[in-house]
């Protein structure tokens, strides 16, 4: 899949970005991170996922599955992987490396 940069004719924005979203992996039409997370940091997280989320109208898919809390942005339909979700990825890595880091 390829999303090219406006204005930068060749440059995929998609790739460049998933390479510095570092634990984050392409899956189709969606991507996805699974974070080791106790029960407190997943509630935290979750609500910090919510508020970026609502301010860039995406609703992503966090679940709590097995001790580890697993995040899914994009479509399972046909539509892309849009600059939206790439920009949701890096919020939730910056919150979680805020929320480990508090730890």
């Amino acid at each position: 899949m390829r999303a090219l940069w406006p204005g930068r004719p060749g440059r995929d924005y998609l790739s460049d970005a998933l390479t510095q979203l570092v634990g984050w992996t392409q899956e189709g039409q969606q991507i996805r991170r699974v974070l080791l997370l106790d029960d407190s940091q997943h509630a935290e997280l979750t609500e910090r996922i919510k508020v970026a989320a609502d301010a860039l109208h995406l609703r992503p898919d966090v679940r709590r599955i097995d001790g580890s809390t697993q995040i899914c942005l994009g479509s399972s339909g046909s539509e892309k992987i849009t600059e939206g979700d790439v920009r949701l990825a890096a919020r939730i890595e910056d919150a979680y490396r805020t929320i480990i880091d508090a730890a």
